[in-house]
């Protein structure tokens, strides 16, 4: 293992926060030795691999305080000289957060709670700068690393810069305690306009490659810039593991956007006290659970066989070494353009283990296996979607991803185990139909479902409705017991649902619509980074579980829901008043029954739609064009459908 002391090396692709709490947890669970445990010393070294793109999106400082526990590798996708300063700022800090880390034992390692003064001051500097959104020339002296930027470099223009900001193997890489510190390495891959680079893909393999040059560790971790560590033994429980899910931080109580997933990723099964992942641990037998993107260890060799150099060259030659590897053209013509390589599928952060060649991201010749660890604390916890906006673009990111896997030329052995992820973009269109065919049925005198067998009113009534009871009052009942077993409130139960809706009605839709335009050739791939950052007043909202739909920023995906909101609220209104003024009453609920039962659902779980459009004055409201033109969207549609079925060949 060589140096057990210094055994990670930190590779940021631009996101610096987890760069300080990463690279701290490795180190010091390293330093403590593990209390006597059996084959410590056999442990592998670790890469971590931090990517980031944009320092306006994703912050520098907020990417500094997750960054601060391990020996990092971040890639600047961005190729940021702001970033650049946040990553060697970060360097200095490590230097007393480190050790203060080991002497305390501190958990989780966020360096805000602990070193106030000292992290404010550095944070002051990394956001003065940022603010100026240049680096002063008096600062640019500081390091040579700040002469790679030259005049015209743009984000999607640049030469490959690679620069080593703390070298593990130099004596003087120590902290203060004169212990030594993981090596932490700067990466932005060329990127030229007339090349297609992959997304975060084509980033991670450029940091394959240069940490093989550097250091070489036999394992590879790689983490999102918006995460941080929580739990500093994680790392080595994983080494006999090999996936943690991404677990988030600042989720509300009850889970507003649903961003946790936790039906999915922890359904518990607990006649034994003991739970169990019923999503992701379910699919340990057919290929292992799906690679998100993140928190996710590879063994090397599985991505690039055993091709290591780890010549004891200077820290200014491995930089020109490593920065060919970097370059944009480096995978023409050679094995790295065909198979040892990690390609996504389009924007996608979801990869699907044991498939072909062109879906898959870690496979190995004789194919991938991948288990599952969730620890319950969590090893690595990030940073949730704090609006509407954010949570729609996210999923749509993800659903469009899955959908390309399923349609791409060599689909994964194991669809089926996966297919619940690789649906969810198609699955978008029967879900509004549903949430609209019933609905719009009440204008009419046809009714879908059989009657409900009322006794009370003394209705003969069809036996066909039982099924269709139990299936509804089954599903809704296991769904809110599964939440109550893995901890979630019936509140969060119901956020959860309505999420679970909303994303089909914009996110999955967008993404399925988005796939078919992009398989007939009509566009090409894009990337969109969800923003990690917002306003105190959004943060106050989020924090009180208010929902943010964005007054000054009104959407395709807010119309579209809007515009089924009111749908749904026009349907019920004249259902109510065709009840009033109808004579049989009794046979009309027993006719619609399970129409008027979906139609109030709908209209229940679109309460935050309506508050917003009506009756919320802050930020967060509805726009004002949204709401004038998704209710004269909704009537138009509400009208036709009367319209259509009040004539002798209406269709329904």
């Amino acid at each position: 293992m060589g140096n057990y002391s210094n055994p990670y090396h930190i590779y940021t692709c631009a996101h610096l926060p987890l760069f300080l709490r990463l690279s701290l947890t490795l180190s010091i669970y390293l330093s403590n030795g593990g209390g006597g445990r059996r084959y410590e010393e056999e442990l592998p070294t670790v890469d971590v691999f931090v990517c980031t793109a944009d320092p306006k999106i994703e912050p520098p400082a907020l990417v500094m305080n997750t960054v601060l526990s391990l020996s990092v590798y971040l890639s600047d996708d961005g190729g940021s000289e702001l970033t650049f300063y946040a990553l060697l700022q970060a360097a200095g800090f490590a230097r007393e957060w480190i050790p203060f880390c080991r002497r305390f034992q501190v958990e989780p390692r966020s360096p805000a709670a602990y070193f106030r003064k000292l992290y404010k001051e550095m944070e002051e500097n990394i956001r003065t700068v940022t603010e100026l959104g240049r680096i002063p020339e008096d600062i640019s002296g500081e390091h040579k690393g700040f002469l790679e930027w030259l005049p015209g470099t743009t984000s999607r223009d640049h030469q490959s810069i690679v620069q080593i900001l703390i070298d593990g193997r130099e004596p003087d890489a120590v902290d203060v305690d004169g212990r030594p510190l993981p090596t932490l390495v700067y990466v932005a891959r060329e990127k030229r306009p007339h090349r297609h680079h992959n997304f975060k893909a084509g980033a991670m393999n450029s940091l394959i490659r240069v940490s093989s040059e550097i250091s070489g560790g036999r394992m590879i971790l790689n983490v999102d810039c918006d995460m941080y560590s929580n739990d500093s033994q994680s790392v080595r429980d994983a080494m006999c593991f090999f996936m943690d899910e991404g677990k988030f931080e600042n989720v509300t109580k009850n889970d507003l956007y649903g961003s946790s997933l936790t039906i999915i990723t922890e359904m518990f099964l607990c006649d034994d006290g003991v739970g169990f992942g019923g999503g992701f641990h379910g699919l340990d037998g057919v290929g292992g659970p799906l690679y998100t993107g993140s928190g996710c260890f590879h063994r090397r060799w599985s991505l690039m066989g055993n091709k290591r150099s780890l010549k004891e060259i200077s820290a200014l030659a491995l930089e020109r070494r490593a920065k060919v590897l970097a370059d944009c053209t480096f995978e023409d013509n050679t094995q790295w353009g065909n198979e040892e390589r990690m390609i996504r599928a389009g924007r996608s952060q979801v990869r699907v283990p044991g498939g072909g060649r062109d879906n898959r991201a870690v496979d190995s010749v004789q194919g991938l296996e991948v288990r599952l660890l969730q620890p319950h604390a969590g090893a690595f916890l990030g940073i949730a979607p704090m609006t509407l906006s954010q949570t729609i673009l996210q999923h749509k990111r993800w659903s469009e991803g899955d959908f390309q896997i399923l349609l791409s030329p060599s689909p994964p052995s194991s669809t089926m185990g996966y297919s619940i992820y690789c649906l969810w973009a198609p699955n978008s269109i029967p879900t509004i139909c549903y949430s609209l065919i019933p609905s719009l049925s009440l204008l009419g005198r046809t009714a879908l479902y059989p009657r409900l067998n009322m006794i009370l009113f003394r209705q003969v009534s069809s036996l066909w409705f039982l099924p269709f009871a139990y299936v509804a009052v089954a599903a809704a009942g296991y769904g809110l017991w599964e939440a109550l077993r893995c901890g979630m409130t019936a509140r969060g139960w119901w956020n959860e649902r309505r999420m679970w809706l909303y994303k089909r009605f914009t996110s999955y839709l967008f993404g399925f619509l988005d796939t078919l335009i992009l398989k007939a050739g009509f566009r090409s791939s894009t990337f969109v980074i969800t923003e990690k950052v917002t306003g105190e007043d959004v943060a106050g909202r989020f924090e009180r579980e208010e929902m943010e739909f964005g007054a000054s920023s009104p959407s395709p995906s807010l119309t579209i829901l809007a515009t089924l909101a009111m749908v749904n609220l026009f349907c019920l209104a004249a259902a109510v008043w065709r009840m009033a003024a109808a004579e049989a009453t009794a046979a009309f609920i027993g006719d619609f029954f399970f129409q008027l039962l979906i139609c109030g659902l709908l209209v229940a779980i679109n309460g935050p739609v309506y508050r917003a459009m009506f009756f919320r004055k802050d930020g967060g409201r509805m726009a004002a064009s949204v709401t004038v033109t998704s209710t004269a969207a909704a009537a138009a549609l509400v009208c036709l459908a009367a319209a259509l079925m009040a004539s002798p060949r209406g269709f329904i």
